[in-house]
């Protein structure tokens, strides 16, 4: 599975979720102005990037089931 494509394009997806989430969670713990200006917009591009992890997810399951490899 390591040598897919898709499987390495599904971790990568999911490793930016994660470090958007954790640096929103680090811009939320410290507060301040730029949590302020910027928190709505870190939470956006977070949901974004679960969305698109998501359907890179569903996608590889189905190919999978479909006996492609």
């Amino acid at each position: 599975m390591a040598d897919d494509p898709l499987f390495i394009i599904v971790v990568v997806a999911c490793g930016a979720v994660a470090a958007i989430l954790i640096f929103g969670i680090g811009t939320f713990g410290r507060g301040g102005e730029f949590n302020r200006k910027h928190a709505n917009k870190i939470m956006r591009w977070r949901i974004g990037a679960q969305f698109v992890a998501v359907l890179l997810i569903l996608l590889f399951v189905y190919i999978r089931r479909q006996g492609g490899q």
